[in-house]
């Protein structure tokens, strides 16, 4: 019996920065990650990512709003 091992991998956390305002209310069609907005009318996204195919769906995601990337930023 072959037992299954767990991914001992941790999600990379990441910070996404984009112009323009983004209420909290589309945390969840960003995966639940946590949305701030800043004085210069900027948000940021950030949280866990499993692994790259996520990532490239979130930024897909900011291109279908037509949202300009400012950076992306992996924090750990």
């Amino acid at each position: 019996m072959s037992k299954a091992r767990a991914d001992p991998t941790p999600p990379a956390l990441y910070e996404i920065k984009l112009k323009g305002i983004l209420p909290s209310e589309w945390s969840d069609w960003f995966d639940g990650m946590a949305l701030n907005q800043d004085t210069q009318g900027n948000t940021t996204l950030s949280g866990p990512v499993i692994d790259q195919a996520t990532l490239y769906g979130l930024l897909d995601r900011v291109r279908d709003l037509g949202m300009e990337l400012l950076s992306i930023t992996r924090l750990t």
